[in-house]
């Protein structure tokens, strides 16, 4: 894929990268797991024609992507229902675990506020540098951030604030933002732990902290065990003051990086990503949500050789309403799955553990992921407000999609049950994962869960969502699946969208009766 349609869909960038850049930020190993819609997609408010997505003021429109506001994405969910009741999130804290942090957090929330919940107060939002706020000088390197990191972030940031502020709007979001602007290996994971830490630390019981990064578990290499122990004694001191930690599953599917051989090649073998492989951590995956339109491809040629794209591809019906694995072709981009390499089955998985499979169908003795899945689609993605580093990314709306766009939104709804625990005088939902798969694999599953199966769209072999196998892209050809296997889809759980996607009001109902049914 060329660079002017690429934004990463593992890199969320804010402007559209030279050669040399994209190639590096593509196969950064730790790295924001979000995408935006690149920039050529889009057109002015004069243009002709029927626009697949249009923004609000300043107005924008893309012909060839959909797009969803709050309302759109609330109303999809059932959280709409929660939000009527006057349950918003009030009294509840959110913490976003990012690498760098974003100049505009608070004016770009504001603008979100004003745009779809102007009816509510200001938001209450808080940026965390514990390490001293950021110069933000530069998009690029200003010496504590690698080539376009500084940008990425704050694109990563702000898809992160204002989508868990959709789901909880009255809830306290707190950013975390610390040096350096990590792309290049598990340096930067110290500093994050220590924020993260002090957060437990600092924030009432209940509060939910949700990371949108995510590196290959080889990234560790020997010593992963050791290293992973020490971050894992984090979460675990969360878990036992009653915290909730979500990450993002990657998007990547099952293709990994090989950070030993400078980020030149991807693994020979399936991987996941940490830390969403964490048994302590609630692992979120991705769906393509197409609500109100349905895919429709002839043809498996995303782009013609020129890199204009091929409406045969991008063809669309106005009507329906389906979910499916996220894996969209195109970018390519699949959601992250599949058996840990560093961490054994927990307990807790027992229910499930004829799905944690390799991807020969062998079944493994390991910690499966994810645990639950969300919307994560570029190609109905969610509508985000940026203003930061204006001389390189337009000032405006903008569409991004990625995993990074699942865990927020998640950790917004769980916000959504703690209140409403703390409302009946309970105990917050705290570590979700014993929780979840006693729900998952119990009677209340179907009321608590949409479960993701395979779905087919159009005529062409990749609108056969099947599994995360991340598929190859050239300009001008045909899509063609990638080399690395991937994971089916299936009934019940599965190492794709894990129990499926959240029913919000039956979700929260189930967690709450299980929770309130421990000591």
């Amino acid at each position: 894929m060329t660079p002017t349609k690429l934004v990463a869909a593992a890199v969320a960038v804010a402007a559209l990268l030279a050669p040399a850049a994209a190639q590096a930020a593509a196969h950064d190993p730790v790295v924001p797991l979000a995408a935006q819609v690149p920039e050529r997609a889009f057109t002015t408010a004069g243009a002709t024609g029927t626009p697949y997505c249009t923004t609000p003021p300043p107005v924008v429109r893309a012909t060839y992507y959909h797009c969803y506001t709050p309302q759109d994405v609330l109303g999809a969910y059932g959280v709409d229902a929660l939000h009527q009741q006057g349950n918003l999130g009030k009294g509840q804290t959110i913490v976003l675990v990012d690498a760098y942090g974003t100049p505009a957090g608070q004016s770009d929330l504001q603008t979100f506020h004003d745009t779809f919940f102007p009816g509510l107060p200001k938001p209450d939002y808080e940026a965390y540098y514990p390490n001293g706020a950021p110069d933000f000088k530069a998009a690029t390197g200003n010496g504590q951030s690698g080539p376009s990191a500084a940008a990425g972030w704050a694109g990563e940031a702000t898809l992160d604030i204002e989508w868990a502020y959709a789901m909880a709007p009255l809830a306290h979001i707190v950013l975390v933002g610390v040096p350096p602007a990590e792309t290049e290996g598990v340096q930067g994971l110290p500093n994050l732990f220590k924020a993260i830490s002090a957060l437990v630390d600092r924030e009432p019981p209940g509060t939910v902290f949700s990371q949108s990064f995510g590196i290959t578990e080889e990234t560790f290499g020997g010593a992963a065990k050791a290293q992973t122990a020490k971050f894992d004694a984090v979460y675990q001191k969360a878990a036992a003051k009653g915290d909730t930690i979500l990450a993002s599953s990657g998007d990547d599917g099952t293709t990994g990086v090989a950070k030993q051989q400078k980020d030149s090649v991807t693994y020979d073998h399936p991987t996941v990503g940490w830390p969403a492989s964490s048994p302590y951590v609630t692992a979120v995956g991705g769906t393509q949500l197409q609500s109100g339109w349905t895919w429709d491809p002839t043809s498996d040629s995303p782009f013609t050789a020129d890199g204009a794209f091929n409406p045969d591809y991008f063809a669309s019906t106005q009507s329906g309403f389906s979910e499916a694995a996220w894996n969209e072709s195109w970018l390519p981009a699949a959601t992250g799955g599949g058996p840990s390499v560093i961490y054994p089955r927990p307990s807790y998985q027992d229910g499930v553990a004829s799905r944690i499979t390799s991807t020969s169908g062998a079944a493994v003795n390991a910690r499966g992921v994810p645990d639950v899945a969300w919307n994560a689609a570029v190609n109905g993605g969610v509508l985000v407000y940026t203003s930061y580093f204006p001389d390189a990314n337009r000032v405006g709306w903008h569409v991004y999609g990625g995993t990074s766009a699942s865990s927020p939104q998640v950790a917004g709804l769980v916000a959504l049950a703690n209140e409403q625990q703390a409302g009946a005088g309970g105990k917050p939902l705290g570590f979700l994962n014993p929780l979840l798969y006693g729900v998952g694999t119990g009677a209340q599953a179907a009321t608590a869960f949409r479960d993701i199966v395979p779905a087919t769209y159009g005529t062409t072999p990749s609108g056969h969502i099947t599994d995360n196998r991340l598929w190859s892209e050239v300009d001008g050809q045909p899509v063609s699946p990638g080399p690395i296997a991937g994971h089916p889809v299936g009934t019940g759980w599965d190492e794709t969208t894990g129990f499926g996607v959240p029913r919000a009001g039956g979700f929260v109902a189930a967690l709450r009766a299980a929770r309130n049914a421990t000591p």
